[in-house]
């Protein structure tokens, strides 16, 4: 088995021989640039990628456009969209891109079948990141919910700060808004004295301030 999938997925280092010779033989090499699709709504779910290097952006979109982060996928994390549309057979309910080039090794269907009927330390694994995935979701329906879009911009840049190289856009995308909102916040934040903007790039410079925006203060 290759040295990287068992440091990265520990779960996999103690297969029974028969297994550990199926995923050497079945794994097949995945690498893509930043920016790549990896899977959308509606495409058919053949095979878990087990990521080596680098990060995946899970997220749903709208028919309006409008995009909301769901979870990002890191070495060795399994992405629980993909581990639910291969146990029940259906395709993507969300879209999935490489925010970095990506390597990774995937692992049919069949495969990840097996690997969760026969090595339970691997269906323990999965169990727990679906369990750690649904805590992460349910507080984001309810920030989503019950928080205003400042509030939760603050809290946004709170957690990503000093310094943050983004676009508008991309600050948009990730909290589910639409950019001409968010310019509009991020002046306004700007013009408070919370923030410096400049060309794709957001400096926090009064936290305190900003702890209490996010609190509703």
């Amino acid at each position: 088995m290759s040295p990287d999938l068992a440091t990265h997925f520990p779960s996999l280092s103690a297969l029974p021989e028969p297994l550990a010779r199926e995923v050497e033989r079945q794994a097949q090499k995945l690498d893509a640039p930043a920016g790549t699709l990896l899977f959308d709504v509606g495409m058919a779910c053949q095979a878990l990628p087990l990521l080596l290097e680098g990060r995946i952006k899970v997220s749903k979109r709208a028919e309006n456009g409008r995009e909301i982060r769901l979870y990002s996928v890191r070495p060795g994390e399994l992405c629980i969209v993909t581990v639910s549309c291969l146990l029940g057979g259906e395709p993507y309910p969300a879209t999935g891109v490489a925010e970095t080039a990506v390597s990774a090794l995937g692992l049919p269907r069949a495969l990840i079948l097996r690997l969760m009927a026969e090595h339970p330390p691997f269906r323990e694994m999965a169990f727990n990141l679906f369990a750690e995935r649904l805590t992460g979701l349910m507080q984001l329906v309810e920030e989503v919910a019950f928080r205003k879009l400042d509030q939760r911009l603050a809290a946004w840049l709170l957690e990503r700060g000093p310094l943050i190289a983004a676009s508008h856009q991309a600050v948009a995308d990730e909290l589910g808004s639409v950019r001409e909102i968010v310019s509009r916040l991020l002046k306004h934040f700007e013009e408070e004295g919370c923030v410096r903007l400049g060309r794709e790039r957001i400096e926090v410079i009064a936290p305190a301030a900003l702890r209490l925006r996010a609190a509703g203060a």
